[in-house]
């Protein structure tokens, strides 16, 4: 099913609204990354928790600083996966 301009644009708006952001996420893993708080503001509670948990072993420090790789990757994910739902809530109008 094709959608219009005027509803891909309110799809981008809910995305641009209730997505994350690159540049908070960063300043979350630099200021607080002792407590994840960074997979916290990306909705990764679980592996927030555990990588809390694994600080206590040195391997979260490690996980740490790979997160500054793949913090991009996770907003991505997390606004791909609103712009899919509200989609799938203009489709369900439709239909």
């Amino acid at each position: 099913m094709a959608f219009t301009t005027a509803e891909l644009s309110l799809v981008e708006q809910r995305v641009s609204n209730d997505g994350s952001n690159v540049g908070l996420a960063y300043l979350l893993w630099f200021f607080l990354w002792f407590v994840s708080g960074h997979r916290f503001y990306l909705g990764r509670p679980g592996s927030a928790f555990l990588q809390i948990l694994s600080y206590f072993i040195v391997i979260g420090f490690v996980w740490v600083l790979i997160d500054a790789f793949l913090i991009p990757g996770m907003v991505l994910e997390k606004n791909d996966a609103i712009r899919r739902q509200v989609m799938g809530e203009l489709v369900g109008r439709m239909g």
